[in-house]
């Protein structure tokens, strides 16, 4: 797998966007990397910018980057709402794929370095890049913030890791370092009040407050037997938050990251806000998400919602974000679109997914086109969807059935499985195609010579096993997902039992078509133990699928009948 890392610089700057721009020119300029996200903020006044490539190139457009910020931005002139002390306040570096956090973390120390050295602004590691688990926390580190770290960077301590002991008075200093994927969540009040705001983020952020007898605000420190203060732990793990104002829509807010979203995800975050918020008289009136979230927060977020409605969570991926964003009221300041917010979405290859984009009319004229792909396996891959989508539906419609409300979990269940296999035969309509492109790439190869005829015949083998294998995958999903048609022609809602026999008769016309690709691609290999094994278990599952077709339309008729 390549190596894919995302960058996540915050600029000190939320309302030139022309500085903005300039910024992010820099970043695109850069071979490699891809610009994810521009979020601005003009109340914080600034800009959280998101963008992925390749480790070398990351470095190189942070670089850039940081010392563009660091020409336009005038730290001495900087208000906002936000805690910073620099330019580029705050630079993470997050591994995505085929990378470590060990080796993302190098990556962050070479960028530090160069930063400090050439552009000679004091930079401080944090997270995964310090080595001083003292100074590791990116609040403790910017504790002062600009304005106090002109006295703070002269203390032995907070001598800077890179970069000269001073700190600039037009740039600041900066933060670089390496660090899981972090959240940036605001969740929405009805109130103007920072300090009620900041006792809601006390009462919920793992850190909690400090323990005052008496007044929680104002009466005197608890300390224990050493003198240290006795702090209250919040009730959310790995979440950090703070009350504040914000001018610009009128509200105050709890602003949060949630450094770990398998610990405590965007649900729970808003769920528990939404509880302390009540204890003390104030409603949550909808939430904000800074910057880019994994699609996994979101679909999880969409069935924690349907589930505490009794509701089936076998829907399609586009209802459940449409559920989360609902529930989360991520849509109240502004629209939110998941194709600009979902971090999958944006690097998302449209080009290899090209006919399930297609309308009905569009993919059924391709499909008659002069063009030899979509072809049968394809055209089986999509059928094994529609089938296990009408399995789907009778599931649906039987965990929502009156009277029926007992057994809404053991039919969202059947829902779910369902949904999974047709997410899966989706993707294959198009691999199927796509495999088809490969052999037709592999004839395409240069033969003048024996070396090239040698690695042509090699491609063409390697693509032609590949597209064996596609079809004969397809023949698997769709016998599996027979055992929700069989299901839910057994105990589905009966007045639907017929769908789920339309339902068998697609997966096994998709599991006989998909065959007879893998039996003519099959037919063209070199490698014939290979092909010998795949049409022996080909024929054992075309023979099982025929069988358990009988099967449900036996049930299908006897329950008409």
């Amino acid at each position: 797998m390549n190596q894919l890392i995302e960058c996540v610089p915050n600029f000190s700057e939320g309302n030139d966007m022309n500085i903005i721009k300039q910024i992010t020119n820099e970043i695109e300029s850069v071979e490699g990397v891809k610009l994810l996200n521009v979020d601005p903020g003009k109340a914080t006044n600034r800009t959280v910018v998101t963008f992925v490539g390749n480790p070398e190139a990351v470095v190189n457009a942070a670089f850039l980057a940081i010392k563009k910020a660091g020409e336009l931005i005038d730290m001495s002139k900087h208000n906002g709402e936000h805690p910073r002390m620099g330019a580029t306040d705050v630079c993470p570096l997050i591994p995505i794929a085929g990378i470590t956090m060990e080796e993302t973390a190098e990556y962050a120390k070479k960028l530090g370095a160069r930063v400090g050295k050439e552009l000679n602004i004091a930079v401080y590691l944090y997270e995964a890049a310090q080595a001083d688990k003292k100074r590791a926390n990116l609040s403790v580190i910017r504790g002062g913030e600009y304005e106090g770290f002109f006295k703070k960077i002269k203390l032995p301590e907070w001598k800077p890791d890179f970069g000269p002991a001073e700190h600039s008075v037009k740039s600041g200093s900066t933060v670089i370092g390496a660090r899981d994927f972090l959240v940036a969540y605001n969740v929405n009040l009805n109130t103007t009040s920072t300090r009620r705001a900041n006792s809601i983020a006390f009462d919920a952020r793992e850190a909690g407050r400090v323990k005052r007898e008496g007044n929680p605000v104002t009466g005197k420190i608890v300390t224990d037997e050493k003198g240290n203060p006795v702090n209250i732990p919040g009730s959310l793990k790995s979440v950090k938050a703070i009350g504040w104002y914000i001018e610009e829509y009128g509200i105050a807010q709890i602003s949060m990251n949630l450094t770990n979203i398998n610990i405590t995800p965007v649900h729970i975050a808003f769920d528990e806000v939404c509880k302390k918020a009540n204890e003390r008289g104030i409603r949550v009136t909808g939430s904000e998400l800074v910057g880019l979230i994994p699609l996994k927060a979101m679909l999880d977020a969409g069935r924690y919602f349907l589930e505490k409605q009794n509701r089936s969570t076998g829907v399609s991926e586009k209802e459940l974000i449409k559920i989360a964003v609902k529930s989360l009221g991520l849509d109240e300041l502004a629209p939110f679109k998941p194709e600009e917010r979902i971090i999958e979405y944006l690097l998302k290859d449209d080009l290899t997914a090209r006919l399930i984009k297609m309308n009905l009319v569009e993919f059924a004229n391709e499909t008659a086109s002069e063009s030899p792909a979509p072809g049968g396996g394809s055209i089986s891959a999509y059928v094994g969807a529609l089938g296990i989508s009408l399995g789907t539906m009778v599931a649906n419609l039987s965990s929502h059935k009156p009277g029926w409300d007992e057994r809404w979990k053991e039919f969202s269940d059947w829902a779910e499985k369902g949904q999974h296999f047709k997410n899966e035969l989706l993707k294959l309509v198009d691999e199927d195609t796509n495999a088809f492109n490969k052999i037709m790439a592999a004839f395409g190869l240069p033969k003048s010579t024996d070396e090239e005829k040698k690695a042509r015949t090699e491609s063409i083998q390697d693509a032609t096993k590949y597209a064996t294998k596609v079809p004969f995958k397809v023949m698997q999903i769709c016998f599996d997902s027979m055992e929700v048609i069989k299901a839910m022609a057994e105990t589905g809602n009966p007045n639907s039992v017929t769908d789920a026999g339309v339902g068998a008769l697609c997966a096994r016309t998709a599991v006989m078509g998909a065959f007879l690709n893998v039996k003519i691609n099959a037919a063209g290999l070199t490698d014939k133990n290979f092909s010998a094994e795949i049409i022996l278990k080909g024929n054992e599952i075309e023979n099982k699928t025929q069988a358990l077709e009988t099967e449900i339309l036996k049930l299908v008729n006897s329950k008409i009948q």
